[in-house]
């Protein structure tokens, strides 16, 4: 069936390639494309199109297939072209008639992109929700480990003295910048498409006011040509949320693979955690990690793609748009894993208490022992080429009790301040 059937059939090899695999996509859409047809319904009674008992017949039948979706019996077969036009037979199957009017006042262009913004709305805070405990899990993580001392590196080599409380502490902060860009992403989802039917309203007296109420959106996109263009633009909008966040934990598993080779020892994991060699008895490799690495990458390419799929198009509907579901929603479901793996295994992470002690990080300590001399009235350049010189000559001894006291230093992790950032970031925000 499809929705814009005229009495002819068409070629086999066109069908295949137009629909390719979007049935298989739409079912993640099921669900949000009944509660778009069931705010629709409810608009289309108010404004006489449906008559009581019609609208009272449609919205118990689409309960029904709601049920069947949660249920996982629901199927859209090879005869359908997409989630539209399956609920549409459905309906008119069911309750007859009525099913035939639901399509009135609407285009499967605004169909599909009420479906992707309650889709995007529902997902964003699906990853909101896991972004929350690896906040809270690295701030606690920070806060256990603030006094273990931990070697900063600039340019890969030793520097100066960290911690894994700083560490761990970092990872937490940056989260907030990733935070803004879901923000940013929820809100252009949270705006109603659904009236702009082919990208130009509609001549009926539809009521885009009551569906954007029905559907609990913030606002609606006014202008129908907008609305149409806002595809494409949607999915970019989510991808650069999920690149940014895959960039912070991408590096943070980069880190990980490093701190965990026995060149450094600084952590480890359960043996259960990791994997091993074909031929190599003793390893014990940090492969989750190396793969959270290599999905964020692939993440972080996402907006790129998008954007080339969208480049050069006019406005209003192309049909090019059809190849942003795929990546867009693999892209969502990519991030969403490797927030839960990585979660997983930092619950598990074992932290090595003892690094610095080794003679490798003495130098870790020479800034600290030149401040010590700048504080006692030495001037910074004769107290710098003073200690460069001993260290040069081999008579520099660390001194390994740091002192750190500005705020965000090893002393002072700031970490109830960074906490109250973060949960602004979403303070009015209706999810």
């Amino acid at each position: 069936m499809k929705l814009w059937d005229k009495g002819f059939s068409v070629d086999q090899a066109i069908e295949k390639f137009t629909v390719g695999n979007d049935r298989e996509l739409d079912m993640k859409l099921a669900e949000y494309d009944v509660l778009g047809n069931m705010a629709h319904a409810r608009m289309l009674h108010s404004i006489g199109i449906l008559s009581t008992d019609e609208v009272r017949d449609l919205l118990g039948e689409l309960q029904n297939i709601l049920g069947e979706i949660e249920n996982g019996e629901f199927e859209i077969e090879a005869e359908f072209e997409d989630v539209h036009s399956k609920i549409e037979h459905l309906l008119t199957e069911r309750v007859g008639d009525a099913g035939k009017k639901i399509h009135t006042a609407r285009s499967r262009n605004d169909q599909v992109l009420v479906d992707l913004h309650l889709f995007a709305k529902a997902e964003i805070i699906h990853i909101k929700d896991h972004v929350d405990s690896l906040f809270e899990l690295l701030q606690s993580l920070s806060e256990k480990h603030k006094d273990v001392l931990l070697p900063g590196y600039t340019h890969l080599q030793v520097a100066m003295p960290s911690s894994f409380g700083l560490w761990f502490g970092a990872y937490a902060e940056s989260l907030v910048d990733d935070m803004h860009f879901l923000k940013a992403a929820y809100q252009v989802s949270n705006q109603n498409p659904l009236g702009s039917a082919a990208g130009y309203g509609s001549s009926f007296p539809i009521n885009r006011t009551m569906t954007t109420d029905e559907l609990g959106f913030e606002t609606m996109r006014f202008n129908s040509v907008a609305a149409q263009m806002s595809r494409g633009k949607l999915e970019k909008s989510v991808s650069f949320a999920l690149a940014s966040l895959a960039s912070t934990l991408g590096k943070l598993a980069d880190d990980v693979c490093l701190y965990m080779s026995q060149n450094f020892d600084f952590i480890g994991f359960p043996k259960e955690l990791t994997t091993g060699s074909s031929i190599m008895p003793h390893k014990q490799n940090p492969d989750v990690f190396e793969l959270v690495r290599a999905t964020a990458n692939e993440i972080q390419a996402l907006p790129q793609r998008l954007t080339l799929l969208t480049t050069n198009m006019t406005s209003g509907y192309h049909r090019d748009y059809q190849l942003l579901k795929e990546p867009f929603m693999k892209g969502i479901e990519q991030c969403r894993e490797i927030l839960m793996i990585t979660h997983f295994m930092l619950e598990n992470i074992i932290v090595k208490e003892s690094v610095v002690h080794d003679s490798t990080y003495n130098y870790l300590f020479s800034v600290d022992a030149l401040n010590k001399r700048v504080l006692a009235g030495a001037t910074f350049r004769e107290a710098y080429k003073e200690l460069g010189m001993e260290i040069q000559s081999g008579n520099f001894e660390p001194d390994r009790a740091v002192k750190h006291t500005h705020e965000g230093s090893i002393g002072n992790l700031c970490t109830t301040e960074i906490a109250a950032k973060y949960h602004r970031v979403w303070d009015n925000v209706d999810a």
